[in-house]
């Protein structure tokens, strides 16, 4: 095998599949990075056989010379020491020479190294996935969709099945679902599906694997197509293949966790009331779980506290825009209620309470695509 390559692109590429890579493999293989070389161009491949991630930089694209293929063929190179390598080398173009036994030329500019590779057709193959099931939805809406309900995801392994987000799809609708049994984070969007043919139309996603998947989307209107399968979800970007295995078990109804009434609801400035919780919890970080209390007020105002018996004690006053119901006194845990804020991405939220010991629901004014519901704490 012998190609020559652009830098900037080799860099990128080997950067995405990095995020599957994972050292703690018990594959040693997996430990490597396989590159393949063909007449169209260059195929990376990471895996940690939970995630597989697969980039295509094409020999030729926007009539500009990505690639020049000398001799196809294939390696599988250490991906802790080639990544570092390929940042750091001088030169805009790379040329990579495999020679017998996998020895590995890698040259750009003045520098030179050698690396010993590994035996390409051990690697393991990338999942073979029928397309029967897809559907497809833009990139900035897809990394929007996981940033507003990852963080909820259970990261204690207890209920392995709550380390993911569960996503249903109906009337070509997309809902993603996540919680850790003390909040939940829920947002549906429109996607282009053809929902009818689908052989079945829930699957459960770790998060994990989204959280990675977030970091190689662009922020673009392109589509992605989503592929699933019994066992496997499939993402198809431009060059890039995203595959994920999805976890086995019944996602729990979280439709009955929504409360149907309010008793207390206020609307408050997001950004203040964000601002007011993060303060409260500078004390409240080394109390007990970092909880704050909520006390509304006359005068269309909440107080936000806390109280630390070693430390102190911190009192902060928000001005609501409406606040209606009954009195309320309630605690909360400030991370909570900062993630889900942070999740909105709007000016103003509406709070609706049931009782200081029932869960409340966090939505914002101009979008109900997006429900935050959090389990309050009891401090007395």
């Amino acid at each position: 095998m012998k190609f020559i390559i652009t830098r900037e692109q080799l860099v990128n590429s080997v950067q995405d599949v990095m995020k599957a890579v994972s050292t703690r493999t018990t594959i040693p293989i997996l430990t490597g990075i396989k590159i393949e070389a063909h007449e169209d161009g260059v195929t990376l491949t990471g895996s940690d056989s939970d995630i597989s991630i697969e980039r295509f930089v094409p020999a030729e694209e926007d009539d500009h010379v990505n690639v020049t293929i000398e001799k196809p063929g294939s390696i599988v190179l250490q991906a802790r020491f080639f990544s570092e390598i390929v940042k750091k080398l001088p030169d805009s173009k790379i040329e990579i020479e495999v020679y017998d036994r996998f020895s590995t030329h890698i040259r750009s500019g003045s520098s030179e190294f050698n690396l010993n590779g590994l035996d390409p057709q051990e690697y393991p193959r990338l999942p073979e996935v029928q397309e029967n099931n897809r559907f497809s939805i833009q990139a900035d809406l897809l990394k929007t969709l996981i940033r507003q309900t990852v963080f909820a995801v259970s990261v204690s392994e207890t209920r392995p099945i709550l380390t993911g987000v569960n996503w249903r799809i109906e009337d070509n609708e997309l809902k993603c679902v996540a919680t850790d049994s003390h909040r939940l984070a829920s947002r549906s969007a429109t996607v282009e599906a053809s929902s009818e043919d689908m052989d079945f139309s829930e699957v459960v996603i770790p998060g994990k694997s989204l959280t990675e998947l977030s970091k190689i989307l662009d922020d673009s209107s392109e589509l992605i197509d989503i592929i699933l399968t019994e066992s496997q979800v499939l993402f198809k970007a431009k060059n890039i293949l995203f595959f994920s295995r999805l976890l086995d078990g019944n996602y729990p109804d979280t439709s009955k966790l929504i409360p149907n009434d309010s008793k207390t609801v206020m609307i408050v400035s997001t950004k203040e009331f964000l601002q007011a919780i993060d303060r409260a919890s500078l004390l409240a970080k080394e109390g007990r779980n970092n909880v704050v209390k909520l006390s509304t007020m006359d005068q269309d105002q909440v107080e936000i506290s806390s109280n630390s018996p070693e430390i102190g004690k911190v009192f902060d006053h928000v001005k609501t825009e409406s606040l209606e119901g009954d009195e309320l006194k309630i605690s909360f845990s400030a991370k909570y209620m900062m993630d889900a804020l942070k999740a909105m991405d709007c000016s103003e939220v509406q709070i609706q309470f049931t009782g200081a010991m029932r869960p409340f629901v966090l939505n914002p004014i101009e979008e109900r695509s997006i429900t935050q519901l959090i389990l309050p704490v009891r401090t007395y």
